[in-house]
């Protein structure tokens, strides 16, 4: 599988160096937004509610076409600006109902007039959308009231009357069809019921008719119009009511699927509680609140925003944004994240990102971006879909034509029978069935601290062999702490070997470096010429003189490696530890030992992955004997130590070469081009660095490896729902055929099977949502 990184973080601050044993990778190119692909399908096809982290290109105007809810409509109004010279780019976003059109604003006029001439209105949205300052998500809500009006231009009174002029052409029919008076008053009945619920199906279908496509609105208005004009029209008035309203149900069900993230907007409060110039405390909106600003929060309010605590101490439930289910204890120095809730003490932060920007919203505006792409199940679903529409219109065609002639029907019978041919043959359903189960899982996951960054990932999860496993900060806690550290220079006085460890400690982010400043907790000297040794330390000059802080492979490829140091260096690494050592141009000055834990999360996550048939493997820049330490405490049989960034491909390589399709979880730079050359990279994202989640497919927000497995598991239901879901379409629509073929059928049972079908699978699709962590 190929895959190119997505845009949809940055979550954390990005790190002012590299790692003591991680090497700088290459800047990793993101991808341009991928537009939404044709498809001539009905129905809604999920995407996310709108929100402002969905940016359009710069200099595009950005339109709202409300009636653009599904595939179908996309691709009608992308035929039409097909035919407009001048546009630079289109991007769509079905769930936004928006397209951003990158033209000179003359090409912009000439676009608007052709989307009107598809049969679509459209009105230019501010420039940043329609709440560009706002948390994300905050206007997901209108997309309801939009669909009610203009989505399939029904609204619910408006369906409620059509309904009631159909039932009241059927009624007059049935009881005085043969009396002038009645049959024009039901005739007339019948035509206002079809133009109540169907005007805007008639335009489209005309529309698309006319361009030479057969699409579901052709198909419907082909199909009402033939029975009315057969004499069927108390029949036709109740197909298209029917049809209205079954439109109008799947709209609410995929909106429910659509939305499902949309709940997470509301976690973070419209207000925050802000210190002013004169140490007096005021409430003002989150969205205007600035970086730097104290905010304070007390005991049971969520957090408005994301931020760094600067007074206080208190349990934090961040089940919102990581999925752990248990508070965690925050105090002076610790990150909160907005929308999460503070529990037992009064805190004070100092904001670090705007309310657009906040972790809560880049979470949401991760899943938004997940919902649009298609997943490989929906892009095959929607191929069909565009060759088996025509190919019912042809069968319908030749039932009608042939029928008469080779079972001797009227001709009236035969067109019925086509006609109704036509109905049942809708592609809702089928259609419908995978962008729903989809958008459920993937907002399932999200739920659960899971970003899973497209469908194509969701569905090909269940397809791994073989997962790799970086040790520091994914199978270890990644908090190792000093719990060693001798000076080799006898006699010499250890404060200043000490303090110019501490110095070049002090500049990296990489947890062993951390931890030896933590450690040492000694003033810093100032250093110069301080550079990253990719996958060996770290470098710089201190009072005048070369450095080094890095590995044992820095030091043999220096050549001041000796016997004794490598007997220290060994004991060390017997107990697990991660050994670093101070050098200077005359030999090695001290070594320090760093111990990390196991996370209590890791065995259990390495035993479901092997119950699941996937073979852990890890894959680290430690030395081999600490590697196997801590493998065997996690129970994991297959080790590979003393890597750098290169070997870790070439490991991924050969994992794909002997297991098939192989998965690749860090969190480092280091790890960065293994995420992206595995055929699925899983990022933990609590203490992961902006490249490795930009690299990976998938971000585990609370480092909780068994978020792993449990995606794998997540991916064979949806599989599983989806296969169901086809299934149940097909051959609901198969059954049908046959009555329709044989005259068994009527148009009233076409409607009713195509809505039956449809809201079947929605609420199939839709049971992914409440799936459990074991599900």
């Amino acid at each position: 599988m190929t895959k190119t990184p997505t845009d949809i973080l940055p979550l954390n601050p990005a790190p002012d160096s590299c790692a003591a044993d991680a090497c700088c990778a290459p800047a990793i190119a993101l991808a341009p937004p991928v537009e939404a692909r044709e498809g001539d399908a009905c129905c809604a096809s999920p995407a996310a509610a709108p929100g402002p982290a969905r940016a359009a290109p710069a200099g595009a105007t950005v339109l709202r076409i409300p009636a653009m809810d599904c595939a179908v409509e996309e691709s009608d109004i992308r035929r039409a600006l097909d035919k407009v010279p001048g546009i630079r780019s289109l991007n769509f976003q079905l769930g936004a109902r928006t397209v951003a059109i990158s033209a000179p604003d003359d090409v912009v006029a000439l676009a608007v007039k052709a989307i009107k001439s598809a049969g679509y209105d459209s009105a230019p949205l501010p420039a940043g959308g329609p709440a560009a300052d706002a948390p994300a998500g905050a206007h997901a809500g209108d997309d309801h009231d939009a669909h009610d009006d203009h989505g399939h231009g029904t609204g619910v009174k408006r369906l409620a009357a059509a309904l009631v002029l159909a039932i009241g052409a059927e009624g007059l029919h049935y009881i005085a069809g043969d009396v002038p008076a009645m049959k024009y008053l039901g005739l007339a009945l019948a035509a206002l019921a079809i133009w109540l619920s169907g005007v805007e199906t008639y335009t489209k279908g005309i529309k698309a008719l006319m361009r030479g496509r057969l699409n579901i609105n052709a198909l419907m208005s082909v199909a009402v119009t033939g029975a009315f004009i057969i004499g069927q029209w108390p029949e036709a008035a109740m197909v298209m009511a029917l049809y209205a309203i079954a439109e109008l149900i799947e709209a609410r069900a995929a909106d429910r699927a659509r939305n499902a993230i949309k709940g997470l907007v509301a976690l973070a409060p419209e207000e925050a509680d802000v210190l002013q110039a004169d140490k007096s405390w005021k409430a003002v909106p989150s969205n205007s609140v600035s970086l730097e600003a104290i905010v304070r929060i007390r005991p049971g309010e969520r957090v408005p925003l994301d931020g760094v605590i600067t007074e206080g101490r208190s349990a934090v439930n961040q089940a919102p944004v990581t999925g752990e289910s248990l508070p965690v204890d925050r105090t002076i120095g610790d990150p909160v994240f907005a929308g999460t809730i503070n529990e037992t003490g009064e805190l004070q932060f100092r904001v670090t990102a705007a309310a657009s920007n906040t972790t809560l919203a880049r979470i949401i505006h991760a899943v938004e971006e997940a919902q649009g792409t298609r997943a490989p199940t929906q892009r095959f679903v929607d191929r069909f879909a565009a060759i088996y529409t025509p190919a019912v219109f042809v069968l319908a065609l030749a039932v009608a034509l042939l029928s008469p002639w080779l079972a001797g029907l009227e001709w009236l019978d035969a067109i019925y029978k086509a006609l109704v041919l036509l109905v049942v043959a809708c592609p809702c359903a089928l259609v419908i069935s995978t962008p729903v189960t989809v958008v459920s899982a993937l907002a399932a996951a999200a739920r659960r601290g899971i970003l899973i960054k497209g469908g194509t990932y969701l569905e090909e999860a269940r397809k791994l062999k073989a997962i790799a496993l970086d040790k520091t900060g994914t199978i270890t806690e990644g908090k190792p702490r000093l719990v060693e550290w001798k000076s080799l220079r006898e006699g010499e006085d250890a404060g200043p070997i000490s303090r110019i460890a501490m110095s070049l400690a002090d500049r990296s982010d990489h947890p062993v470096s951390k931890a030896i400043a933590q450690g040492l907790s000694l003033p810093v000297s100032a250093v110069s010429s301080f550079a990253a040794l990719a996958g060996r330390g770290t470098q710089g000059e201190v009072g005048g003189r070369t450095y080094v802080l890095g590995n044992h492979r820095l030091i043999e490829e220096r050549k001041q490696c000796s016997p004794d140091i490598e007997a220290v260096l060994k004991a060390h690494e017997e107990q697990g530890r991660t050994v670093t050592l101070l050098a200077d141009a005359d030999g090695v000055l001290a070594i320090f030992a760093v111990a990390d834990t196991i996370k209590d999360s890791s065995r259990e996550a390495i035993a479901e992955l092997k119950a699941l048939g996937v073979a852990p493997v890890m894959l680290t820049g430690d030395n081999v004997a600490t590697a196997r330490t801590i493998a065997a405490q996690a129970g994991i049989d297959e080790v590979r130590g003393n890597l750098l960034p290169e070997d870790k491909l070439a490991e991924i390589k050969s994992l794909k070469d002997r297991h098939g399709m192989t998965g690749m979880t860090g969190d480092g730079i280091n790890d960065a081009p293994a995420l992206a050359q595995s055929d699925i990279g899983f990022a933990m994202g609590g203490m992961g660095t902006d490249i490795a989640m930009e690299a990976a497919d998938v971000v585990v927000m609370n480092d909780d490896l068994r978020r792993i497995p449990e995606t794998i598991r997540l991916s064979r239901r949806t599989h599983s729902v989806l296969m169901q879901n086809i299934s149940l379409a097909l051959g609901i629509k198969a059954v049908f055929m046959v009555l329709a073929i044989f005259g068994t059928a009527t148009m009233w049972m076409a409607v009713f099977a195509d809505m039956g079908a449809t809201l079947l699978v929605v609420a199939n699709g839709l049971r992914l949502m409440k799936v459990k962590a074991k599900a």
